[in-house]
């Protein structure tokens, strides 16, 4: 997952409707800003912290992670190899 297309830190894998699924693997920098609309994230390989407003959680593989839209959010500290499922729905 380290070269995705172009180095974009992700691939849309769906987009149907609302719903739309991509895989994130960022490097270096999460860029990230809030969207528009609710996120599911579903780590996929690797660690990191999670910044979500004024709380910092760390998470790993398996770990789901909820983001209401417009809510400022980020990956920080992350692994080389850290990748997630994105579900904006």
């Amino acid at each position: 997952m380290k070269n995705m297309r172009g180095g974009v830190p992700f691939i849309e894998v769906l987009n149907k409707g609302e719903l739309k699924i991509k895989l994130f693997a960022p490097r270096g920098r999460d860029l990230q800003t809030p969207h528009q609309q609710d996120e599911i994230y579903v780590i996929v390989q690797g660690t990191s912290e999670f910044l979500f407003g004024d709380k910092r959680i760390k998470c790993k593989f398996g770990d789901v992670l909820f983001v209401p839209a417009k809510t400022e959010h980020r990956f920080e500290n992350f692994s080389e190899d850290f990748a997630t499922w994105v579900f904006f729905v």
